[in-house]
């Protein structure tokens, strides 16, 4: 190529470009520095099976990469047989079976997320916890079906799982623990099965406490959702993003909130604390608008303008980057 009688030619890099799936490599290239393997959420098995293959990553290797050094004096055979059930586990399209017994626990986590709203209702509670009731028994023997197909499946995933370590690491493990413990807690403190969990809250605290944590099973959904997983990455990369948005909302509330109750003390009872005035912030800013508390001096009017209008462009100006930086990850990780 020639520019004005001067000869140009393109420098030659000292590197290789390959022309491959990005997500996958990205896996690919952990493997290869850490011997272990991070399978990429959102990308297609067959797909990232031919990016193995074109990248020389041998069969016999792949059995075995999921388990650790410990584990490499255990017969090949139980290797294999661990390594199939923790994919039938994880992975609904590894066989029909497998997506059967996904389609169940989706099944199972939607009867019971219905039973715990339903014995929120007090013409229904009865049903629940008066072992005298209609209904009880057959309530009682579906939770107790429930349960225990809950209970199959976080022992198994115990049992297989690659490192015991990586396994409480994993929070979903941990949601599953969670939303079975109040179950269980509840039949050894009523003599398993006399009024359950809610005849017991009243005289275990613990049991009160441990009734929270049922709510959890509806976070078991995200395992089966392959968009709710790439949406919870997204956020995890934009964290920095977020404590950011959470330090300057706290500067701006504690410093506002503080201001205002200056203005007000004396003047409107509400503002009888930095503490409310800090509420009053936060509920200014986000645009909620309660009502149940608002100044009533001139000055206090006026500041309360500034805030509102202030707020908006602080509350926009970090919102900008974490939609921008959630958008990139997001797109990203569909590709």
């Amino acid at each position: 190529m020639r520019n004005g009688g001067t000869s140009i030619t393109p420098k030659k890099l000292d590197a290789y470009y390959f022309n491959r799936h990005r997500p996958c490599f990205d896996s690919i290239l952990h493997f290869y520095q850490t011997g272990k393997e991070a399978p990429p959420l959102n990308v297609d098995p067959d797909v990232y099976a031919k990016e193995k293959e074109f990248f020389g990553i041998k069969k016999e290797r792949e059995a075995l990469m999921h388990f650790t050094d410990d584990e490499a004096g255990e017969v090949p055979c139980m290797q294999t047989v661990r390594s199939k059930i923790h994919n039938f586990l994880q992975d609904p399209r590894s066989s029909r079976f497998a997506a059967v017994w996904h389609g169940m626990d989706i099944f199972f986590i939607c009867i019971s997320i219905c039973f715990l709203i339903t014995e929120s209702e007090p013409r229904f509670k009865d049903q629940f916890t008066d072992k005298n009731a209609t209904y009880f028994v057959y309530l009682f023997s579906v939770n107790c079906v429930i349960m225990a197909f809950f209970t199959i499946d976080f022992t198994v995933r115990l049992l297989t799982w690659p490192s015991l370590l990586d396994f409480w690491k994993n929070v979903f493990n941990v949601l599953d623990i969670l939303s079975i413990m109040p179950f269980y807690v509840g039949l050894m403190a009523n003599g398993y099965g006399n009024g359950v969990e809610e005849g017991a809250s009243s005289h275990y605290v613990v049991l009160r406490v441990c009734r929270i944590f049922r709510i959890v099973r509806i976070f078991k959904f995200v395992r089966h959702s392959r968009d709710l997983l790439i949406i919870m990455k997204a956020v995890s990369n934009a964290k920095r993003e977020l404590v950011l948005l959470v330090c300057l909302l706290f500067i701006f509330v504690i410093t506002f909130g503080s201001i205002m109750y200056y203005i007000e003390s004396g003047v409107n009872e509400d503002f009888n604390s930095i503490m409310k005035s800090c509420w009053w912030v936060i509920v200014t800013i986000t645009t909620v608008g309660y009502g149940d508390m608002c100044p009533t001096s001139a000055g206090g009017k006026l500041f309360g303008t500034f805030v509102l209008t202030l707020g908006i462009v602080f509350l926009a100006l970090p919102m900008t980057i974490i939609v921008s930086k959630f958008s990139f990850v997001y797109e990203r990780e569909k590709m």
